[in-house]
């Protein structure tokens, strides 16, 4: 349904247009269902989704999940670029299932990597993707929204994302014209990055998407994956005022952006590793980012729940109480 004619539509019922600032208040404190759907399959590296996370993750204070999902890796690589049904099906599943324990919903599209490689040759297939998506979820609430691409970065330029976010956003809004889509900026959605983003402006139903892992050797200081980050000589935190400026800082650019452009914002990730030795310095910077975030009207997602980063043990059952009290509170 064309947007005047959905607009209309609502007037006739004596209903408003959806406000994006409420549906990013909707999200209000977050958490990633990391290293589970955007694994090459799902329990590949360890871990899968059980329907019980949801009230568990509802019950600790929690109010939106955000849930990484790897659709190119189930779906044809020749037109029309077919999701496979049974990847479908579950993802519809855990939707629901997250909805139903009254959490709101981010579900994205992550680690397109070969569309990160060639931005241009994936174009097509990236836009099916969200026409499947957005036709199989157009008739889902308010309180279920999307996010197109987790942190576009390589040869994803500015240009060639400014061309794919309006490629893919015109797809969702054939049938979810007033969804919140949540949009980020290049080299992996960093706050330095937004200056580049160009978003329709007669789109009002876009919330910005930002990521936050500064400073990046305490914050991944001996990640397995990251190379050398177990010599890091320099992955201390405090808390010193001169460290807390540098967040203050890199926060204070990003609540000026969205003032400026008339944007909400999200932080969809932060967080620290389990490589971190000191807990009560992951805890400190944790509450940190949750602070000054929340001081801006800033809404968040923690990364994540129970993997490297994890708030939630898999192993004992337990919360990390640490990083749960410096999340929630609690």
């Amino acid at each position: 349904m064309p947007r005047f004619l959905s607009a209309l539509f609502l007037l006739t019922l004596g209903l408003s247009a959806a406000d994006v600032f409420e549906q990013q208040r909707q999200l209000g404190r977050g958490l990633n269902m990391g290293n589970m759907l955007e694994a090459p399959t799902e329990g590949a590296w360890g871990l899968r989704v059980a329907d019980e996370d949801f009230p568990r993750i509802k019950a600790a204070g929690f109010d939106s999940v955000r849930i990484p999902t790897k659709w190119s890796a189930h779906a044809a690589k020749e037109a029309p670029y077919t999701i496979d049904a049974a990847f479908m099906d579950r993802v519809e599943h855990i939707v629901k299932t997250a909805l139903a324990a009254k959490l709101t919903v981010l579900l994205n599209l992550h680690h397109y990597d070969e569309m990160d490689k060639e931005p241009a040759q994936h174009r097509e297939r990236f836009t099916a993707f969200w026409k499947q998506i957005s036709t199989r979820f157009a008739a889902y609430p308010d309180s279920l929204q999307f996010e197109l691409f987790n942190e576009p970065n390589g040869n994803h330029s500015a240009a060639e994302w400014n061309q794919s976010l309006l490629a893919g956003l015109r797809e969702v809004r054939r049938v979810n014209p007033e969804r919140a889509v949540h949009i980020g900026s290049v080299r992996w959605n960093q706050i330095s990055t937004l200056k580049d983003l160009k978003l329709p402006a007669d789109d009002r139903h876009i919330v910005v998407h930002i990521h936050y892992y500064s400073p990046y050797h305490f914050t991944h200081a001996n990640a397995s994956w990251v190379k050398g980050s177990d010599t890091w000589k320099d992955s201390n935190w405090t808390g010193t005022e001169s460290e807390l400026a540098l967040i203050r800082k890199d926060f204070d650019q990003a609540a000026a952006w969205g003032k400026q452009e008339h944007r909400p914002l999200f932080l969809g990730e932060f967080g620290t590793c389990g490589g971190v030795p000191d807990m009560a310095a992951r805890a400190k910077w944790t509450h940190t980012v949750v602070s000054e975030a929340e001081t801006r009207g800033i809404k968040w997602a923690y990364w994540e729940y129970q993997a490297n980063f994890g708030v939630w043990d898999p192993k004992k059952k337990v919360w990390r109480q640490e990083l749960l009290n410096a999340l929630v509170g609690k």
